[in-house]
């Protein structure tokens, strides 16, 4: 992932809010594409990346300090977790509106909502552009959404944030409190069994994302 300006996080550090700002302004793109991935599909209608991205940014205001003390996490990926549970919040708080059948219907963690594989499936589908891709786009679809369905989740969530949200493995690996080594292994072997589904959108589809 190619994080915002390199300067922002030690200026965050040393407790400038400003750059605080700045730096979820230019990270706000690629958090409103993770959002758009995890939503679940029956809040869609009701539930605007927007109003999540906006309620992460409080959370992160507020908890910035807790981020100051701590060495662990880049800032940009502690910001994406401070945006999962943000969303994560507001689709239980949406759901608990709703009928049983609709709670239902979801699954997520009180800190990281579940990627569907028809959400990555959708994700890389779009990525291919050629007529001839474009043409059979519903049967590929299927194949690669049945493809995902046999990994587990994790393997799903590490291939999602290798290919579509272009994380380097260091930072999955700290994204999922993993070991980089693990992160790479289960990356490999969850590519290697997607890569006949993947084939069919072309070669940029089902080569490594980055180290």
């Amino acid at each position: 992932m190619s994080s915002p300006a390199s300067d922002l996080p030690t200026r965050v550090r040393a407790g400038d809010d400003v750059a605080l700002h700045e730096f979820f302004r230019e990270l706000e793109p690629r958090l409103a594409r993770m959002i758009t991935l995890r939503l679940d599909p029956v809040l869609r209608r009701r539930l605007d990346p927007q109003d999540v991205l906006q309620d992460a940014w409080i959370e992160i205001a507020r908890r910035a300090d807790e981020w100051r003390r701590q060495e662990a996490l880049p800032l940009h990926v502690w910001m994406r977790l401070m945006t999962g549970q943000a969303l994560a919040q507001l689709q239980r708080r949406h759901l608990a509106t709703h009928k049983r059948d609709a709670l239902r219907e979801v699954a997520w963690t009180d800190s990281r909502p579940s990627i569907s594989a028809a959400g990555v499936a959708d994700a890389f589908v779009a990525s291919a552009t050629s007529p001839s891709q474009a043409a059979s786009r519903d049967e590929v679809r299927a194949r690669v959404c049945a493809a995902l369905e046999e990994l587990d989740e994790i393997d799903r969530e590490i291939i999602t944030l290798r290919h579509i949200e272009d994380l380097a493995n260091h930072e999955v690996a700290a994204e999922l409190g993993i070991e980089p080594k693990t992160a790479s292994k289960r990356y490999m072997r969850a590519l290697s069994r997607l890569r006949p589904a993947l084939g069919a959108l072309g070669p940029s589809s089902s080569s490594g994302g980055r180290s």
